[in-house]
Order: C-alpha cells, then structure tokens, then sequence
C-alpha cells in the first residue's frame, strides 16, 4: 500500500489486543469489497488478531454510523473503521448521504470516546472510487491505520 507523502513517516503501529470494530455498506460493494481488503490487510500488518476483529455488514453508508453506535455499544470495541461508497449522481441524493453519514459518525465518536474512522469514499465518478480502493491507494487500508493509532493513543492517555 502506497503512502501519502509527507514529511513524517508512518508510526509502527502494533495493535496487538485491541477490538476492531468494521462497518461496511453493501451499496457499491464493488468499491466496499476493495475497501475491506485493504482494511483486513492493515489488521494483519498492524497484529491485530482475527478473534479480536467484529465485521457487519449495513445497508448503504447513510447506515454506517448507527452501525458503528452498535458495535462500541454492543461489541466493546477499541476502535471502528465505517467503510463505504457515496458516488454523485444526477440528484442531490449524495450530498444528504455522504454529509449525513460524515456528521453521524464524528457523531458517534465525539459522544463515544471512541475513535471512528471515516472510511466512505464521497467521489465525483466510479473511476475516482476505483483509484481510492486499488491496491496503491487503497482509504479502508489508511483508516484502520489511522483508527489504531488512534485507539493506542487514547489507551496511552486514559
């Protein structure tokens, strides 16, 4: 997986013992299948164990914030990636979903203490989605990074 360039490089991240909670929207599972790729393969760079990994399944990303509610509350996981793929249209459907969706989930972890990672793809075209879950540049990997880092930063605080 290719990372952004920037002036820090990326931390080891050892996620060993921490509850991974995923959340992924079955609306353009095209894009959603190759978002959870890329986060299944962070978890096992990241050693995070696969009994420690809770996985549902929701409708559409306008679902994936009530999703992520569930597994913090139900599941008492240490961090939630929401996966998802929001492409515009010729309606304003998209900006309803893909703002809702971004609001819901700050949402959740501002209320939560919990960090949740926004992992829903908000693209022009399929094209755009596509090159934002490859293999190089792939967000479902990137956010369950970021989501971990996270998580051992609020372990390391509390």
């Amino acid at each position: 997986m290719a990372q952004n360039d920037s002036l820090m490089p990326p931390p080891k991240l050892d996620g060993k013992g921490l509850r991974v909670g995923l959340v992924t929207a079955r609306w353009n599972d095209e894009i959603t299948n190759r978002l959870l790729q890329g986060a299944q393969q962070a978890i096992e760079e990241c050693n995070i164990n696969a009994s420690d990994v809770v996985h549902v399944w929701v409708p559409g990303a306008f679902e994936v914030p009530l999703g992520a509610k569930f597994l913090i509350d139900e599941k008492n996981v240490d961090l939630v990636v929401g996966l998802g793929a929001v492409i515009r249209g010729e309606t304003s459907h998209y900006d309803f979903v893909a703002g809702e969706c971004a609001r819901g989930l700050m949402d959740v972890q501002l209320t939560t203490g919990v960090p949740v990672m926004f992992g829903v793809l908000t693209t022009e075209n399929k094209q755009q989605a596509l090159a934002r879950s490859s293999d190089e540049d792939n967000k479902g990997y990137e956010c369950l990074r970021g989501g971990v880092e996270m998580a051992l930063l609020a372990k390391g605080l509390r």
